[in-house]
C-alpha cells in the first residue's frame, strides 16, 4: 500500500474552525455499505436500533497549551523571552511533564519558565526531541493552575487559522468527559448533547465508556511512502471489566457494537485482539490498515479525516478503499465540513452475507 492511495483533494474552505450549534445539528453522512445518505446527527435515531451499543471515550482534554516567559540577566540588564509549551504526558511523579516547547533550542537546563502567578516550571532536559518540564505544583493544585493559565490545544489546522479562546474550553470537550489526560479531543463525540443522548437511550441504545488519552501524535503526518513502514504513536487506554462485559453481552444478544470515534475503535480492537473483547489497560500503538480483522467493531461514527493520514487507512480498512474514496468524493462535492470541528459520518460496513 502506498501513501498516495489515501490521498484526496480538499478545498481549504471546507476545514471547520468552529463547531455546529447546537452540537447535534451537524451534518451526518451515512454510508450503509456502498449507499450514501445525507442526514444530520439527530437522525442517528433513524439509523441506530434497540440493542445497539455505542462505545464512548470518556477522556478529558486538558488545557495543555501554555504561554510563558523565561528571564535572564544580560550585560544590558534583565531580558524576558516568550516561551510556548504544549504539554504531552505526565511522568511518574505528576510534577514532571514531557512537552513540545518553542523555541526549545533557546532554553538552558535549569531555567525557569513563568506561565502565571501560580504556575511555573523548570526546564530539566530533552528526551526524544521533547522538553521535560518540572512544575512547581502537582495534583489538584496543578490542575487548578493549569485550568486558569492554559488554552485548549486546538489541532494545527485550526490553530493556523485562529487562536484558541474561552469558547473552546466547552466546544473542544465532550459532554461526558471524565478522566483528564488527553491533549486532543475524541472529536466524533463532540456531536452529542444531552437531548440526543436521551433520545437514543429512550429507543434502547446503550452506552459503554472506555478511556483512551488522545495524544498529540494523532496529528503527526505519515512520512513513508510504504505505509507498512509507518510507526504509530502510543497512547494510554483502559477497557474495564465492566465495559468488556457490556460489549460481550451486546454481541451475544445480536446487537451492534459501534465505537464513536477512531480512538474508541482502536482501543476496543486492541482489547479484542485475542478474538473477543477482554479487560485491558496499557499503551496501544495499534495500526489499522486495509486487511485488518475487526473482532469487535460492527460500525463506526467518525469525523472526516486528513488526506494521507493513518485515520484514512483505518476507515478504508473498515469500509474498503474504493468505498471510502466514493464517500470522500461525495463529502467534498456536497461541502461537508471537515476535521475536528466538522461534520460526522456513520460508516456501516456491508454485511458479510452481502459481499461476494
Amino acid at each position: 500500500m502506498k501513501l498516495s492511495d489515501f490521498d484526496f483533494d480538499l478545498p481549504d474552505d471546507l476545514i471547520a474552525v468552529r463547531p455546529a450549534v447546537p452540537r447535534s445539528s451537524a451534518r451526518l453522512l451515512v454510508a450503509d455499505g456502498t449507499a450514501i445518505h445525507d442526514q444530520t446527527v439527530t437522525d442517528l435515531t433513524q439509523w441506530l436500533r434497540s440493542g445497539d451499543r455505542l462505545v464512548l471515550n470518556d477522556t478529558r482534554v486538558i488545557p495543555a497549551r501554555l504561554s510563558g516567559k523565561r528571564h535572564r540577566m544580560t550585560g544590558q540588564g534583565p531580558v524576558a523571552a516568550k516561551i510556548e509549551a504544549t504539554l504531552l504526558e505526565p511522568q511518574a511523579d505528576g510534577a514532571l511533564w514531557s512537552a513540545l516547547v518553542k523555541p526549545l533550542k533557546k532554553l538552558k537546563q535549569g531555567e525557569e519558565i513563568i506561565f502565571s502567578d501560580d504556575l511555573r516550571a523548570t526546564f530539566e532536559d530533552i528526551r526524544e526531541g521533547q522538553a521535560l518540564l518540572r512544575f512547581n505544583l502537582a495534583g489538584d493544585d496543578f490542575d487548578a493552575a493549569l485550568a486558569a493559565a492554559g488554552a485548549m490545544p486546538l489541532p494545527p489546522y485550526i490553530a493556523a487559522k485562529r487562536a484558541a479562546d474561552a469558547q473552546d474550553h466547552t466546544d473542544y470537550q465532550t459532554v461526558w468527559a471524565k478522566h483528564a489526560g488527553a491533549v486532543a479531543a475524541p472529536t466524533a463525540s463532540l456531536h452529542f448533547d444531552a437531548p440526543l443522548l436521551a433520545a437514543l437511550e429512550a429507543m434502547g441504545v446503550t452506552f459503554t465508556y472506555v478511556t483512551l488519552h488522545v495524544g498529540a501524535g494523532t496529528f503527526l503526518p505519515v512520512k513513508v511512502d510504504d505505509v507498512t513502514q509507518h510507526k504509530m504513536h502510543a497512547e494510554w487506554g483502559q477497557v474495564s471489566a465492566e465495559a468488556a462485559a457490556q460489549i460481550t453481552a451486546t454481541k451475544a444478544a445480536g446487537g451492534r457494537v459501534i465505537p464513536v470515534g477512531t480512538t474508541a475503535l482502536r482501543l476496543i480492537e486492541t482489547a479484542g485482539q485475542g478474538g473477543a473483547i477482554a479487560p485491558w489497560e496499557g499503551d496501544t500503538d495499534i495500526f489499522i490498515t486495509p486487511g485488518f480483522q475487526f473482532n469487535v467493531t460492527d460500525a463506526l461514527m467518525t469525523n472526516f479525516h486528513l488526506p494521507r493520514s493513518t485515520l484514512m487507512m483505518l476507515v478504508s480498512a473498515l469500509m474498503g478503499q474504493q468505498t471510502v474514496r466514493d464517500i470522500y468524493f461525495h463529502a467534498v462535492r456536497e461541502k461537508y465540513r471537515f476535521f475536528s470541528y466538522g461534520d460526522a459520518s456513520l460508516l456501516i460496513p456491508p454485511r458479510k452475507s452481502d459481499t461476494p
